[in-house]
């Protein structure tokens, strides 16, 4: 039996690096985002949890900067964060992507270890921890999923960004490897670093995520650990299930 993930220090006690504040967004005449506020804590996992349509990767594209919002606004430990320097602190990884499919990995990681003075033991180091080492030679566009998946965590973790936002990072994985990917992300988190995962398989956002907010229709439901969230429905041994069918 594999062991239970390790956690980091309770959320709670955590500095606040980032915050939401009235998030709202608008296409054309229906509402994607309504009034999304919370806030994202050094060295945690938050998850963005939530049925698909809920909000999830649009709220993740409009805190990353790279959709403008209708109001609202987000904060870098307590000053103002605009849309132009949000890169600066945030790395963002969407669902899906595939950078220059035309290349080797190995030259991909290469490339973004250099543009961030990585030096070459550190790159080493991410490639053995996600676990490319067997796919180095091959183009981006021939990996499967799951090896795609992991050269966009070995990205994000050549990058120095104190935040990483990540839509369904553990799509393609096996139930093995999954928990590999868990383990990874919890010994980087227990660094300082902070992830916040939009995850809609609850059974995986229970295993590895500190904190959760729930997204039901484009508003947060409920947000916390899940001990919290017990607490405010009575649910006192409910899973992370449970508890969002009970607040949503």
């Amino acid at each position: 039996m594999m062991p239970a993930l390790s956690r980091s220090a309770p959320a709670q006690d955590a500095v606040v690096l980032l915050q939401v504040a009235g998030i709202t967004k608008w296409y054309g005449e229906q509402r994607a985002l309504a009034d999304v506020s919370f806030d994202i804590r050094r060295g945690e996992i938050l998850g963005l949890i939530g049925p698909n349509g809920s909000g999830k990767t649009t709220l993740l594209e409009t805190v990353a900067g790279l959709l403008p919002v209708d109001a609202g606004h987000v904060l870098w430990q307590r000053s103002s964060l605009p849309q132009h320097r949000r890169r600066d602190v945030i790395f963002y990884l969407p669902d899906g992507v595939r950078p220059w499919d035309g290349q080797h990995v190995i030259h991909v990681l290469e490339f973004f270890a250099s543009a961030f003075g990585r030096q070459a033991a550190e790159l080493d180091e991410v490639t053995r921890s996600v676990g490319l080492e067997q796919v180095l030679g091959k183009y981006v566009c021939a990996l499967s999923k799951g090896y795609a998946r992991r050269l966009m965590l070995a990205l994000a973790l050549l990058t120095p960004h104190p935040v990483v936002l990540m839509d369904e990072p553990f799509d393609g994985f096996d139930i093995r490897q999954t928990r590999e990917m868990m383990a990874l992300m919890r010994r980087v988190a227990a660094h300082g670093r902070s992830f916040t995962l939009a995850i809609h398989q609850l059974a995986d956002a229970e295993r590895v995520c500190d904190r959760f907010i729930l997204l039901a229709d484009g508003r947060v439901c409920g947000a916390g650990s899940l001990g919290d969230l017990r607490v405010r429905t009575g649910k006192t041994n409910a899973g992370l299930e449970d508890v969002f069918l009970a607040l949503t």
